[in-house]
């Protein structure tokens, strides 16, 4: 049966109800299906991970008998003679982060500031991607600059007696000059992306550049420039191959109350073996499956794993709480 269109009689057309129907759409039903595809093998990729590093690391707590208490409340870690105190490396790993934040939050921030602020459009299409070739650069070239570079800097500044070879000071400097690109480019997004109208009511107000740039742009952008530091920072906690050849290649056991805070155990410049440095020397052993050092490698990735997904929460949280929705 044909239903007549209410513009008929103007146009003389007749439209047939068939032609109303919904027409199956193969192309972009294949494209749906694709995209479904890659975000399902994206969560059971990630859900498989996490599978198998806790039944690895189930072994080492359940089947060897190591007890959480210890685990987390001792200061030494040397797994072949019975000792499971997870804070060395967790120490190290802060350390190490705790620098490549100092040198790269506030640089990349500056950098993103003139990027999106002061530079004009043909200096930024060239100088930000120059920035990125330093994402493009091997982790292990940085690893081998930090100690021929920066450790010989560092002992030449403070001295040798001061500074040994292997240090977390210097791995931190270089993990920090590895994520500035990182920093430098996602709040370089964020900032270029507050409207236009918020620095010209600031202009309009009498504010100057600078004001308007560090009072009202970077405070807009708030919740952008969050998330490049929780990224960058997850970035410099999972960091591997610097830390691995500056760092040090031993944990960093301590005693307290016998060791000074500052003078040892807190401080940058002797050397100290963060998680992934050791789950990098462990693991390139000769390591016999089911052994107790074998599935302490996996309890490591687990705490690494819980502190970076804790890391991303508390984020979450903050930026969502800050987050400005511009018309």
């Amino acid at each position: 049966m044909a239903t007549r269109n209410p513009t008929a009689p103007l146009t003389g057309e007749r439209i047939e109800q068939s032609e109303l129907r919904k027409k199956p759409r193969v192309g972009e039903t294949v494209i749906q299906g694709f995209l479904f595809l890659c975000g399902a093998i994206s969560i059971l990729t990630t859900i498989g991970i996490v599978y198998e590093l806790g039944k690895e690391a189930w072994l080492f707590f359940g089947k060897e008998g190591v007890s959480l208490l210890a685990f987390f409340t001792g200061t030494e870690w040397q797994p072949a003679i019975g000792n499971f105190g997870i804070w060395p490396l967790v120490l190290a790993t802060l350390m190490t982060s705790l620098v490549a934040m100092v040198v790269a939050l506030p640089v990349g921030l500056a950098t993103a500031v003139y990027l999106s602020e002061y530079a004009s459009d043909r200096a930024r299409n060239t100088l930000k991607p120059i920035l990125e070739v330093l994402a493009g650069i091997p982790t292990v070239v940085y690893g081998y600059f930090a100690l021929t570079f920066m450790t010989p800097l560092l002992r030449s500044i403070l001295g040798d007696n001061v500074v040994q070879i292997f240090n977390t000071a210097s791995a931190g400097i270089v993990v920090g000059i590895l994520i500035i690109p990182l920093v430098s480019s996602m709040s370089e997004d964020a900032l270029h992306a507050v409207p236009n109208s918020l620095r010209e009511a600031a202009f309009g107000l009498g504010a100057t550049k600078l004001e308007t740039s560090l009072k009202v742009v970077v405070p807009s952008a708030l919740s952008g420039i969050t998330a490049a530091f929780v990224v960058a920072i997850s970035r410099a906690v999972g960091e591997t191959m610097v830390v691995a050849i500056a760092a040090g290649a031993g944990p960093k056991n301590f005693i307290i109350g016998e060791d000074g805070l500052f003078s040892f155990i807190l401080n940058p410049f002797v050397a100290a073996e963060t998680m992934t440095g050791h789950i990098v020397r462990i693991s390139g052993g000769d390591l016999s499956y089911d052994s107790i050092d074998y599935n302490s490698i996996f309890a490591i990735g687990l705490l690494l794993f819980l502190m970076t997904l804790a890391l991303n929460i508390v984020s979450r949280r903050f930026v969502a709480r800050f987050r400005e929705v511009y018309e």
